[in-house]
Parts: C-alpha cells; structure tokens; sequence
C-alpha cells in the first residue's frame, strides 16, 4: 500500500494536538478590520479546536491517525 503524502497547504494552515485534534487560527482577521468591534477582534484571535468529521478529515489529510 503507498504512503498518503502529506496535504502542504493544510500544514502551514492546521495543527495536529497530542490528542489528535485539529487545531486552527480563525478567519476574518487579516484585512478590513476598521468596521469590525473590539470584541469582535479579540474573539477572532482565539484558536479553535475542531473536534467535528472535518476536523478528522483534516487531521488524515496530514498524515495524522483519526
């Protein structure tokens, strides 16, 4: 059976925790943020822990065991 290559742009983007989860930066945050609240800013900062199907997909798609 061939080894599955590793999805480059999912590893510059996503993180794999020890618990094999996916872990990512939220969107939103990069431009156009004039309009946008304090709040909504600092909320946008936090990291977000993707537990889901998608968050599994991911996690293969970089070599990872879900």
């Amino acid at each position: 059976m061939p080894k599955l290559k590793t999805h480059k742009a999912s590893k510059k983007r996503f993180r794999v925790t020890a618990s094999g989860m996916l872990k990512r930066k939220q969107a939103g945050k990069k431009h156009l943020n004039s309009h946008k609240t304090g709040t909504r800013k600092r909320h946008l900062r936090a990291t977000v822990v993707e537990t889901g199907k998608l968050g599994k997909k991911y996690v293969l798609i970089m070599g990872g065991d879900a």
